[in-house]
């Protein structure tokens, strides 16, 4: 979900008011031709640097990303292969980095997505919110929110080879579809709904759509089930376990923190059309823990131990940050 912010200044002694809107047909900032980056190191907590776990993460280390260039901004999905990074913000801009273990990012590459829904000009056609990828080719699938399209790119992000708009998809909302997009092993295709309810309506679920296959070559019927984030939670991205269990990332929008979020753990394997999922909480990130506006989630395995990544979306908010930050999972 793409979030426009603004704060508007009170009478003395009050509270300044939040006012939280979809952004609409505003023209796009794409980023320059000339990439600019640096990396602060972070704390998991900013007034207890010595603590290293939350839940069932331990972690590892994290940074703040900052960039002079206009664009850089709104990262709302993730993807890790090893040493290299790919974040994707909700207005169609690829960061591409190496980073190492001294967190000091190089290789830096600065890109615009070559195709996309509509024109490209507003951020409606490149509210791109989720990112998923095959390791065996490298090609890349993205969910375009706001059209409830998906479409299929090349390693390099060169040229789009595929796309599709499946009818699952079309009731969705504009500002709360496709904010999770994941490629099974088998070569099946999970998208979680960020507020899409299913046909039933109930507003604790949020429907799960399973393609047989890649939704970009032609339109299939996917099975439909459904997921039970925690109250007043909606899911921001999901990740895939090497055992066939999903990760998903749930966020909350709440005075006076703002936002929170939590990880839950579900378990898909063997879904049944209809079935309604809930998920086991592993980790609360409220304050005093960092509690940004986290939108991407990532797993890969470095040799026996699972990591998993995390990014924050800004919202192109001064006040807010871009955070990337990293864990061993201890499931």
């Amino acid at each position: 979900m793409r979030f426009r912010l603004r704060l508007f200044a009170l009478p003395p002694l009050a509270l300044s008011i939040l006012f939280l809107t979809a952004s609409g047909r505003e023209l796009r900032t794409p980023l320059g031709s000339r990439p600019e980056m640096r990396a602060e190191r972070v704390p998991l907590a900013p007034g207890d640097p010595g603590r290293t776990t939350v839940g069932r993460l331990r972690y590892l280390g994290g940074v703040r990303l900052t960039s002079r260039d206009l664009g850089f901004s709104g990262f709302s999905a993730l993807s890790v292969a090893g040493d290299s990074f790919t974040l994707l913000s909700d207005r169609g801009n690829l960061v591409r980095f190496r980073m190492g273990s001294d967190w000091r990012p190089f290789d830096i590459w600065f890109g615009d997505l070559p195709a996309g829904p509509g024109i490209g000009a507003f951020k409606n056609s490149r509210d791109s919110e989720s990112l998923t990828r095959d390791p065996a080719t490298g090609q890349f699938w993205i969910g375009f929110e706001s059209k409830n399209a998906i479409f299929r790119y090349d390693s390099a992000f060169r040229m789009a080879l595929s796309h599709g708009y499946p009818a699952a998809m079309r009731r969705w909302p504009r500002n709360g579809g496709a904010e999770s997009l994941v490629r099974l092993a088998d070569g099946r295709f999970l998208v979680l709904g960020e507020t899409a309810r299913p046909l039933s309506g109930v507003r604790a679920q949020r429907e799960v759509l399973l393609f047989p296959h890649d939704p970009t070559q032609g339109d299939s019927e996917p099975m439909r089930f459904a997921y039970v984030p925690p109250p007043h939670y909606d899911p921001s991205d999901a990740a895939l376990l090497p055992d066939g269990r999903l990760l998903v990332l749930v966020r909350r929008f709440a005075l006076p923190s703002l936002f929170t979020v939590k990880i839950e753990l579900v378990d898909i394997r063997g879904v049944r059309p209809g079935q309604v999922l809930r998920g086991t909480e592993i980790a609360d990130f409220s304050a005093p823990l960092q509690h940004d506006n986290f939108e991407g989630l990532a797993v890969q395995r470095e040799g026996d131990s699972l990591m998993l990544w995390m990014v924050s979306d800004d919202n192109e908010q001064w006040w807010q940050q871009t955070l990337l930050l990293k864990f061993r999972l201890d499931l």
